[in-house]
């Protein structure tokens, strides 16, 4: 059964966002970056399109695991396979305005090049299932446990990070939602 986080009513405020996006290159001649991950809070950040941002923290946020780092497609995968996001809100343009965020240095971010493979696997849900062919021709089925590995080596990443000081989700942030008791 999918995780459900209206069934939990706790809020968890130190989880992580990981979207893949338009890949840019920073500066010249370095790495490509495809896939971003932000503190939960930068989803409040006053720049990011609203109330979208801060419905989406609202359900980013509910029954997760301190230090979680949820995918964008799990998010999607949570809303009935994407048919929820109207009521929840315009997630391409809230990433767009993410990446805007972190380009311009208005919040800290873990910019990363994944490879193709990797990327595609962030970009499923948590039980899907793709195929690659090779270049001897093969087919190879990547599925929910590449999906893991590939989040356990952002994990490290990012903990390696957080451990030193935690993610700034920027300055002048909005409230959560309120959440009646």
């Amino acid at each position: 059964m999918p995780h459900n986080p209206t069934d939990s009513p706790a809020r968890t405020t130190d989880v992580y966002l990981l979207f893949a996006h338009e890949p840019y290159y920073p500066d010249t001649g370095t790495q490509e970056i495809n896939t971003t991950v932000v503190a939960a809070a930068t989803l409040l950040h006053p720049q990011v399109c609203q109330p979208d941002g801060a419905r989406m923290h609202d359900r980013l946020t509910q029954g997760r695991t301190p230090g979680e780092i949820i995918p964008l497609s799990t998010l999607t995968h949570e809303l009935d396979g994407g048919a929820g996001w109207p009521q929840v809100g315009d997630w391409e343009t809230v990433t767009t305005d993410l990446v805007q965020l972190v380009r311009t240095g208005e919040c800290d971010a873990l910019s990363l090049g994944l490879p193709e493979i990797g990327r595609a696997l962030v970009c499923t849900g948590p039980h899907s299932h793709m195929r690659a062919v090779d270049a001897a021709g093969q087919v190879i089925t990547y599925g929910p446990k590449e999906r893991a590995a590939v989040l356990a080596e952002v994990d490290l990443f990012l903990t390696s990070l957080v451990t030193e000081q935690e993610f700034w989700p920027g300055d002048g942030l909005l409230p959560p939602l309120h959440r009646p008791a």
